[in-house]
């Protein structure tokens, strides 16, 4: 149980730092969502892997790095923690603004890269036997979500993470609704992408 706690911890504090810039403004939201993610890395790796993501849960899977029962209950913890997040931002500061219409092609395309590359620098920093015992896994994984809504944050939900996606509907953004779904299914099957990617690439 101690696993799905970290999960749910870190999920929480990954959505609520999203749900807090995008209700109460900051230009540096995606810095500061990357290194919220950075530190909840860094402080539950160690117990649960520091996932806080359905998609990288899916990935280590397909690695090898996580059993294939614990993949629901994981994700189970991390969407509970997304949402409970969603709840709490939108009791304290309304709900998130509004999403304008986006590019379903756009959103396939940004959403798989990015998930993609954050489940491979997860599972290449994290996981690998060749890079094991390193210090900067952490940084490398909250600068892949930093650059991420940087660059495409704009054309996409930025979710890159199913449980963020799901929690984008809770925070009482409808127009999200309808691209929710296809964000979550995106995201899985580049974390899928990343498993196989790494499998091919890693002798272990």
């Amino acid at each position: 149980m101690k696993n799905y706690l970290v999960e749910f911890i870190g999920t929480f504090f990954l959505v609520f730092t999203i749900g807090a810039t995008a209700v109460f403004g900051g230009p540096g939201a995606p810095i500061a969502i990357g290194f919220m993610l950075m530190v909840m890395v860094y402080a539950g790796g160690h117990i649960s892997g520091g996932h806080y993501n359905p998609a990288v849960s899916l990935a280590a899977v397909v690695r090898g790095a996580l059993p294939a029962k614990e993949w629901i209950p994981y994700a189970i913890a991390q969407i509970l923690g997304g949402v409970a997040a969603a709840f709490l931002i939108k009791g304290i500061g309304g709900p998130i603004p509004q999403t304008g219409e986006l590019s379903i092609l756009n959103i396939i395309v940004a959403e798989c890269l990015f998930t993609f590359a954050l489940c491979y620098v997860v599972l290449l920093t994290a996981t690998s036997k060749k890079t094991e015992g390193n210090s900067y896994y952490g940084l490398a994984i909250g600068a892949t979500v930093t650059s991420g809504a940087f660059a495409v944050g704009s054309i996409c939900l930025g979710a890159f993470n199913p449980a963020v996606a799901v929690s984008l509907i809770a925070m009482g953004s409808l127009c999200c609704a309808k691209y929710a779904i296809l964000t979550l299914i995106v995201n899985l099957i580049a974390g899928a992408l990343a498993g196989v990617t790494y499998k091919f690439l890693n002798e272990d």
